[in-house]
């Protein structure tokens, strides 16, 4: 076990990382709101909105991480969680108007609960590291995190489709001796309710973390030796005083604002590529019992794709590590284009690396450069304009299945023609933003040295 995992904090936030981001109806993302009765171009819509939120409530939930601690935002990502997850759980089927808002009100209060979590889990983790004196240990705490979340994505995955699946449910009732009745409209729930219940025990986990004290305190109480930071209204006002700090500090470096830009147009395409998936394998004829297994090769990936991260970092440059990724991202892309169903899962694969070689790159060489007194805004920051991609992203799909409608004679052929726009868009984004990136880092080691 390496020193890093020692520190309790590193362990609650491999925990929490464990528990918030493994969804058992992640197999099933798409098919799952329309069999509820949506629309694919209302599915796009929804998501638009969580990113949209998102980027409203990021850079906010940040500021308040870093003044009234990293702890509290924590906790009430846990609790909007819960709220989120229950609202579809339950939700009555049948009325068209009722489902979308309700699927509407789910959105909001997960985009709200992902901008709570942003920032401040990673950076109570990385300062737990820095103040034990072991900042050089957060790529393999990274590494460790990364790796026991794609263990136990394999479960889920497996596990969500099949709870998704009635003939796999009926099978299971008549094994134990039960009558096989149920149907989809049941079944259709149950990755949710498991996902509810992954989400209750978060919030014990949350509720464990240890707050770490300012870098900067105030006063310190003489009987205890506690550091008082001030009164509610004054650490609100430090909190938003870091927002205008953080901002003025991103916009000088150059460095900071070529990671952040960089990681963002890699990772709204490919993030949206996987969160189509279920939709794309349903059009590829894959059994809908088979999507699971898709999932858990990807999460089998996730156990190497952190360790090579590891070795990209400390083998190479930052400007290779980006090229590195724009290959792997665009192989995906022009791969995923074609339909195929071998190539498509092999799209599917390269997708997932990518994304995870942005998360990783981008968390890494962020937090190298970053002050603790504003990290959490600062990661906040990069939140916020990564989901604003994804969310652009979102329009631009519904924008074009709109027009597949008007130019195809269905839904799957519109969805196709979207799809294989996809590589082209990335491919002009990196010849833009690219060589723009280079220059932006560079121009910052010119000025260091």
């Amino acid at each position: 076990m390496t020193a890093a995992l020692g520190l309790r904090n590193i362990r609650l936030f491999i925990a929490f990382r464990v528990l918030f981001n493994n969804r058992f109806y992640y197999p099933v993302f798409t098919i799952l709101f329309v069999d509820y009765g949506l629309t694919i171009e209302q599915f796009s819509l929804l998501n638009t909105i969580w990113a949209l939120t998102v980027v409203a409530a990021e850079v906010p939930a940040g500021a308040l991480a870093d003044a009234l601690g990293r702890k509290r935002l924590l906790v009430l990502a846990a609790l909007l969680t819960i709220g989120e997850l229950a609202l579809i759980a339950f939700a009555p089927v049948g009325n068209a108007s009722l489902l979308f808002s309700l699927f509407l009100v789910s959105r909001i209060l997960s985009g709200l609960a992902d901008a709570a979590s942003s920032g401040a889990e990673e950076a109570i983790a990385y300062d737990s590291l820095a103040a034990a004196g072991l900042a050089d240990e957060w790529p393999k705490a990274l590494s460790t995190q990364m790796r026991l979340t794609s263990l136990f994505f394999v479960v889920s995955s497996v596990s969500g489709a099949l709870l998704y699946d009635p003939a796999a449910m009926n099978g299971l009732r008549e094994y134990f001796g039960l009558t096989a009745s149920l149907t989809q409209s049941d079944t259709m729930r149950f990755p949710m309710y498991a996902t509810l219940l992954l989400a209750i025990i978060n919030l014990p986990v949350t509720l464990a973390f240890q707050e770490l004290p300012p870098i900067t305190s105030e006063t310190t109480d003489e009987t205890t030796g506690d550091i008082v930071q001030g009164g509610f209204w004054r650490q609100l006002r430090r909190g938003f005083t870091n927002v205008a700090a953080a901002s003025r500090w991103i916009a000088a470096s150059k460095l900071a604002m070529a990671i952040i830009v960089i990681g963002m147009v890699h990772d709204h395409i490919l993030r949206l590529t996987v969160t189509l998936t279920s939709q794309y394998f349903r059009v590829c004829h894959l059994p809908e019992s088979r999507f699971g297994l898709i999932n858990a090769a990807v999460s089998v990936m996730g156990l190497f794709v952190p360790k090579l991260a590891e070795l990209l970092v400390a083998r190479y440059s930052l400007i290779t590590n980006w090229l590195i990724l724009a290959v792997i991202g665009l192989s995906g892309l022009f791969l995923l284009a074609s339909f195929q169903l071998w190539l498509g899962i092999a799209a599917v694969l390269l997708s997932f690396v990518g994304m995870t070689l942005t998360s990783f790159f981008t968390s890494h060489y962020l937090n190298a450069i970053t002050d603790s007194e504003i990290r959490a805004t600062v990661l906040s920051f990069k939140g916020m304009v990564f989901n604003l991609g994804y969310g652009l992203a979102g329009i631009l799909l519904a924008l074009a299945m709109r027009m597949g409608h008007e130019t195809a004679t269905g839904g799957a052929t519109a969805f196709v023609q979207a799809v294989r726009f996809f590589p082209w868009y990335l491919l002009i984004l990196l010849i833009v933003f690219l060589p723009l990136g280079r220059r932006w880092a560079q121009t910052q080691a010119q000025t260091q040295t």
